[in-house]
């Protein structure tokens, strides 16, 4: 049981080594040298775990994929209105990405190997949660109910992918938080209808998300 306990720190380590240096250097640029020094490990410990780097990037992958699937399973037992939910997981997922460097790292290597054999569908998870979430709230009545519940999921996804990039381009995500807000503000003010426009400032201000286990 020791030797497991050790064993599984260790992976834990080089999977947030290899984040680390991901985020620091891209897929292309991070050596497992670099791997080994952030993790505070050696190559042989490495090696036991993964063998390429590929096998790496692709665990960081997954992690960053079940730290955004908890989340947003937490967020939909919590009981609020869905188009609060909505809004967040949207504050979840930037506060993942000022935070922790595996989530930091997965957006980055993502993007990276997406464009040649990578994951082509990094979103799936919360692509799905926001439609359930859409479709729920068109029924409460707090979005119209011409929205295309599909249609919004993808295009929040989408928006908050092209936000958090350029807030990395200009301030290196300083404001993330405030255009997140901007976005969802933007975005909802078109979608709620006008006899719920009075709920609006609240819906804006669900920042807060359940405690989430990582």
């Amino acid at each position: 049981m020791v030797t497991q306990a050790r064993a599984f720190t260790t992976r834990a380590l080089i999977v947030k080594g290899a984040a680390i240096a991901f985020e620091r250097y891209g897929y292309d640029g991070a050596s497992l040298n670099d791997v080994v020094e952030a993790a505070g490990t050696t190559k042989g410990a490495l090696y036991f775990h993964f063998k390429t780097k590929e096998a790496l990037a692709r665990e960081v992958i997954v992690e960053q994929e079940r730290q955004s699937h908890a989340a947003v399973e937490a967020i939909e037992e919590s009981g609020s209105a869905a188009l609060e939910q909505i809004v967040m997981v949207c504050h979840e997922m930037a506060r993942q990405i000022l935070e922790d460097p595996i989530v930091r790292a997965g957006v980055r290597i993502t993007l990276e190997l997406s464009i040649t054999d990578g994951p082509h569908h990094p979103y799936e998870t919360w692509i799905a949660g926001c439609a359930r979430l859409a479709a729920r709230a068109i029924d409460e009545g707090d979005l119209r109910e011409d929205v295309d519940a599909g249609a919004l999921a993808h295009f929040i996804v989408s928006a908050f992918a092209g936000v958090q990039l350029f807030s990395q381009f200009e301030t290196r995500r300083t404001d993330l938080s405030r255009r997140v807000d901007e976005m969802l503000q933007v975005l909802l003010t078109g979608l709620v209808p006008p006899r719920r426009r009075a709920r609006l400032d609240k819906i804006l201000a669900a920042h807060q998300a359940p405690q989430t286990q990582t």
